[in-house]
């Protein structure tokens, strides 16, 4: 393993991370957050410093452990570069996100909406970073 590409991989994979979801939940899709049962935290107490920092943190790590696992999984994920790491990150949706997305309505009382637009923009979200580390890290 080559960690000095796993260290720029995960900080590039970091920042389109926090991008795509500024832009897809932040901005142009917002509005699915006023969706009744109101659940949320009022937007004051998400914007304190300390919740800012906190998901910064838990950010940067969820990278460097999702391009960690690239680089442990590398030589078994079929396919070359982008494609290989575009499988890779349909495989960790799958067995990762999607599913405890599905399960969310079970147990809680949140919007099924809201839960199928993070199944599917968790899905894209996946995509596009696993073609990042399929791209930026071969080990040699």
């Amino acid at each position: 393993m080559n960690l000095k590409k796993i260290l720029y991989a995960s900080l590039v994979v970091w920042v389109v991370s926090g991008v795509y979801g500024w832009l897809t939940c932040g901005w142009l899709f917002s509005k699915v957050y006023t969706l009744p049962p109101n659940i949320w935290k009022p937007v004051a107490e998400i914007m304190t410093p300390a919740n800012q920092i906190g998901a910064l943190i838990v950010g940067l790590v969820a990278a460097f452990v999702f391009v960690s696992l690239y680089a442990v999984l590398w030589k078994g994920i079929p396919g070359k570069k982008i494609r290989k790491g575009i499988d890779y990150g349909v495989l960790v949706w799958l067995l990762g996100v999607m599913w405890g997305l599905a399960s969310m309505p079970f147990y809680m009382t949140i919007n099924v909406l809201v839960v199928v637009y993070w199944i599917f923009t968790s899905l894209i979200s996946f995509i596009i970073l696993g073609a990042i580390v399929g791209k930026m890290y071969t080990p040699r």
